[in-house]
């Protein structure tokens, strides 16, 4: 990353990443929300909604920190869970601090145990921070317990409970991962949430939108490619874009679509209302449905789709 020259810095400034590592569904995409203070990641309660890193960029006066939220880390049934495992570890090897979330309403597991072992191995040389997230759906006493039982997973540099809901103590781990940064200039210029592209980000949206009220058995097979996105000659309010949703299998389009079409329509005007949001403008979007054979299993699909 090529630190940017906005001016005289004050004395003191700190400027670095952070990452949450976790297994999927720990609140890890609402967590780095939070702390950007808008929406840059989205949010599912389906685990395996995050594909890729995602930065989100918070500029202080003292400080700018990018967080970066990364897939679920689990055990991979196919080409892409190991893709989005691969991801996970070459950014636990990039960043300044990291952020290990369990989540306050679920007993602590095999996974996360797992991934406190593949942090030990890290934290000679990276502080971990370990987070007990959505705290507040639980009562204190629950919180209580889980915190002692993430404290003996590990030697970690902290044990914080957090509610990126309501924000509890969403603003004391922040501070606890600014300490943790090197002393530097800003990464990114003021005003910048996110280095995300505007496509990648207009897919994830649509993709979002998809995944609410799906089947189980789909969330997995659903992938968005923005085929197209430009403004429509002679209108400078009005974005055009092509998108298409693959899904693995004849029957899965069905779903999708739902009957006369109307499941489909429904996540366009969702998708489309985010999009708007977003960009600033006002979108046609042209949303088709289409059947890409176990692309979760197939290199050459998976580096179409961008994995």
């Amino acid at each position: 990353m090529v630190c940017r020259d906005n001016g005289p810095v004050p004395i003191d400034y700190r400027a670095g990443f952070a990452c949450f590592v976790g297994r999927p569904n720990a609140g890890k995409s609402t967590l780095t929300n939070a702390l950007v203070g808008t929406k840059v990641a989205i949010m599912s309660d389906r685990p395996q909604t995050t594909r890729h890193a995602v930065r989100g960029i918070v500029t202080r006066p003292d400080a700018q920190l990018v967080v970066v939220d990364t897939p679920g880390f689990h055990k991979p049934r196919t080409l892409l869970g190991e893709r989005l495992n691969d991801v996970v570890k070459s950014t636990l090897s990039e960043v300044d601090a990291i952020g290990f979330c369990v989540p306050a309403d679920e007993k602590v597991g095999p996974g996360d145990r797992y991934i406190a072992t593949q942090l030990a191995a890290i934290a000679a040389r990276t502080p971990v921070i370990a987070i007990v997230t959505k705290a507040d759906l639980v009562g204190r006493d629950v919180v209580a317990e889980r915190l002692v039982e993430v404290a003996e997973l590990g030697e970690f540099a902290e044990v914080v409970p957090v509610s990126a809901r309501d924000g509890f103590q969403v603003g004391l781990l922040a501070d606890l991962l600014v300490a943790r940064m090197p002393e530097g200039r800003p990464l990114y210029p003021d005003g910048e949430l996110t280095d995300e592209p505007e496509r990648v980000m207009v897919a994830e949206l649509i993709r979002e939108a998809a995944l609410e009220g799906v089947r189980d058995e789909l969330p997995h097979s659903i992938a968005v490619l923005v085929e197209d996105m430009c403004p429509r000659e002679g209108r400078d309010d009005l974005v055009d874009i092509e998108a298409v949703m693959y899904v693995e299998r004849d029957s899965q389009k069905g779903i999708v679509i739902g009957v006369g079409g109307a499941r489909l329509r429904e996540v366009g005007t969702t998708a489309r209302r985010q999009i708007e949001a977003l960009l600033g403008s006002r979108v046609y979007l042209d949303l088709r449905v289409k059947v890409a054979k176990d692309w979760q299993r197939d290199p050459k699909q998976l580096r179409r789709l961008g994995f």
